[in-house]
């Protein structure tokens, strides 16, 4: 029996393991530090108080357990690979395998020049951060239902640092909240407001001109003040300095300008690009090596054409579905596929029963119909996920 580890339970790590399983020659083993997937898509809901914790996280025991009952899941951290032994250094122990799938993903890159930036901020790519936003804000506000005066000192500001995907969905979703808000708060309540920060020229860089233009409308109409060719020198506990020498008060301020690599990528002698990505071969295979792969936001995806492919979900699951299949391949002796994948669609939530979305670059969509679309496609996947949970805890 073939020994294959996968390191990271994210949409990458999951899918490998389910697609894993269709190959009773394998035995997998599944690492990850926390004991649930996080649901990363679904964090502007969670924040925004529309979601639960338990529509964002699923267990992972359960979920192994109900793709299949000898899939092994270890609860620990990923220190080191060693290349030349197949062996894998964890926190507590040590694992060897025939074939390892890094799928680690990304983390939040609080960038070194803005000041104050990780300790003044809140991201959204660990689910505690997320929690502690929604805490905090919840409580505040109570405060304000409570205490007139207190409410009456100000407004109450979210700054959003990042106007990609996940800062333009965290922000419209909070401003249609908030709309809630301020009917439960009313007189207790000066001004509740949303303001989405970016130093890139425009908001979502890089996506279709039809999801830019017409989030930037759905963001005005819910009030919501867009600043883009802003640059942000530093954030302090309740104010942002900007590199003009201007200055914004805000009460929370959430943070999604980037992503860089996690430390146990950092830890692995090998080509990266600048925000610390492995470069992966052809193959998807950490250069000079045959046995060790790299999938999801832990490697630089590119489609055959050599153009950059999004860190989304989507494209995890699509580098794990071909690494899976190139394992497979080697074992049977067959010749391999280069990697080529596409982005199918991509579709943005825009707060409420609203979305955004463009399908094989030629179908566009906005409005209710592409919120449902949208919503359909996350059910499918979490509904997908649910099933091999209860088949699981009923074997545990």
């Amino acid at each position: 029996m073939k020994k294959v580890v996968v390191i990271g339970a994210g949409y990458g790590g999951l899918r490998a393991v389910e697609q894993l399983a269709k190959n009773s020659e394998f035995h997998i083993t599944l690492i990850d530090i926390n004991t649930y997937h996080y649901m990363q898509t679904e964090a502007y809901g969670y924040i925004a108080g529309r979601f639960d914790i338990s529509d964002i996280a699923i267990d992972l025991e359960s979920f192994v357990k109900g793709v299949r009952s000898d899939i092994e899941f270890i609860k620990d951290e990923a220190i080191s690979i060693d290349e030349q032994n197949n062996s894998l250094k964890l926190k507590d122990s040590e694992l060897t395998y025939d074939y390892a799938l890094i799928s680690v993903g990304a983390r939040t890159n609080f960038f070194s020049f803005i000041k104050g930036a990780e300790e003044f901020t809140h991201g959204v790519k660990i689910i505690q951060r997320a929690f502690e936003f929604r805490q905090e804000f919840e409580k505040r506000l109570y405060l304000k239902l409570e205490d007139t005066k207190l409410s009456r000192k100000g407004d109450l500001h979210i700054a959003i640092a990042g106007a990609g995907l996940s800062g333009v969905e965290i922000a419209t979703e909070m401003a249609n909240s908030l709309k809630k808000y301020k009917k439960i708060l009313s007189q207790n309540s000066i001004e509740l407001k949303i303001t989405l920060i970016d130093a890139a020229p425009s908001i979502l860089p890089g996506m279709d001109e039809y999801i830019i233009k017409h989030s930037k409308k759905r963001l005005k109409d819910l009030g919501v003040k867009i600043y883009v060719n802003t640059f942000i020198q530093e954030i302090k506990s309740r104010e942002i300095i900007f590199k003009d020498g201007k200055s914004m008060d805000f009460d929370f301020i959430i943070y999604t300008a980037g992503i860089k690599a996690s430390p146990f990528v950092k830890s692995i002698d090998s080509e990266k690009n600048r925000i610390g990505q492995i470069v992966p071969d052809e193959f998807l295979r950490l250069k000079n090596t045959q046995n060790i792969f790299v999938i999801g936001d832990a490697a630089e995806l590119k489609d055959g054409e050599k153009n950059l492919l999004p860190p989304t979900a989507q494209m995890a699951e699509r580098s794990a579905e071909y690494v899976v299949k190139t394992i497979n391949d080697i074992e049977a002796n067959q010749p391999l596929d280069l990697f080529d994948a596409k982005v199918d669609g991509v579709f943005v939530a825009l707060g409420g029963k609203y979305a955004i979305g463009v399908i094989y670059k030629k179908i566009k969509i906005k409005g209710y119909f592409a919120y449902i679309l949208k919503k359909v496609v996350t059910r499918l996947y979490r509904f997908g996920l649910e099933m091999r949970v209860n088949a699981g805890y009923k074997k545990r």
